[in-house]
């Protein structure tokens, strides 16, 4: 998707902002109000969010419908413009259109033209970023064999199912080889196959030094391969830091033991001294991300019960 300048942004056009060189995107108590009409209440739709994603790092944003994960999104793209607060995208502030160039994005829906081929859509968006024929040919070759769809290449797209459709948003998401790439429920509508192989891509992005900020309702995917997470709900930051660090339980502890014997694990301390056993790790027991996910949900609407 090609992200159009904003014309009316809170921030100086095209200027550099003095950040750490290991960051790639940085809120300062970003703040998205939408106005009323016709009597209708304020909708404060974020809220005072700070976070800051470093380079080279897979980071999950997290939360349930209309928790304010879509208004993030398109306030750091330059979509839609902060009532209060700042954000800082590598380096750059949102409204700069130099930076678009270096952003690589996948919204939930992508809207295609349903009577070209795939080789025309990225084609197209090779174009939009003026790639030159010779290395956008070479591009779309390398991409679609990435994403599994040389032998449908062809094809119209109106004869693409929804996890193909999702597989050519992300060709499209990478033809301009993006130093950040915004993937928005990147594994929807895909097969476990397709699934396994979007979460390996995303792992190989990661090695080859760049930035992946991911949206999913797929717990179970984004505890698998990002190495932090933020959590979100009624537009205010709930939860923030790497999986271990939120879902580690600080009452209960696990002993990872090898090598020894049964009797061995009755004294366990003086066991491993005495038997000689193998300490594997020693570590605080977790829960999953949907487990806290759906902690922070519920005590959310508890509240919410209550004050009314």
């Amino acid at each position: 998707m090609i992200l159009p300048f904003a014309v009316d942004n809170l921030f100086l056009p095209g200027k550099a902002w003095k950040l750490s060189d290991d960051i790639a995107i940085k809120t300062e108590d970003l703040t998205k109000a939408y106005r009323s009409f016709f009597g209708r209440k304020k909708v404060l739709a974020l809220n005072k969010l700070n976070i800051v994603i470093r380079k080279g790092e897979i980071f999950g944003l997290l939360g349930p419908n209309g928790s304010g994960k879509t208004t993030t999104l398109k306030l750091l793209l330059g979509l839609l413009f902060p009532t209060e607060g700042r954000a800082y995208v590598l380096g750059k502030a949102t409204d700069d259109v130099a930076v678009k160039s270096r952003i690589g994005f996948l919204p939930e829906e992508s809207c295609f033209y349903r009577f070209l081929n795939a080789d025309e859509i990225l084609d197209f968006y090779g174009q939009l970023f003026r790639i030159p024929g010779k290395e956008r040919k070479l591009r779309a070759n390398r991409l679609l064999k990435r994403v599994g769809l040389e032998s449908a290449r062809k094809r119209h797209l109106k004869q693409y199912s929804k996890g193909m459709l999702r597989r050519i948003g992300i060709a499209q998401a990478l033809i301009n080889d993006p130093d950040l790439i915004i993937l928005d429920e990147p594994t929807s509508g895909l097969d476990p196959i397709g699934t396994r192989e979007t979460k390996d891509l995303i792992l190989e992005l990661k090695s080859q030094g760049k930035t992946v900020l991911l949206c999913s309702h797929l717990l179970s995917d984004v505890q698998d391969i990002c190495d932090r997470v933020a959590i979100i709900d009624k537009g205010e930051l709930q939860v923030s830091g790497t999986i271990d660090e939120l879902l580690a339980n600080e009452d209960i502890v696990e002993l990872l033991i090898r090598n020894l014997s049964k009797e061995a694990l009755m004294e366990v301390e003086r066991i491993i001294q005495e038997k000689q056993g193998e300490v594997v790790s020693i570590k605080n027991s977790s829960g999953t991300l949907e487990d806290l996910f759906l902690k922070i949900y519920a005590a959310n609407i508890s509240n919410s019960k209550t004050d009314v």
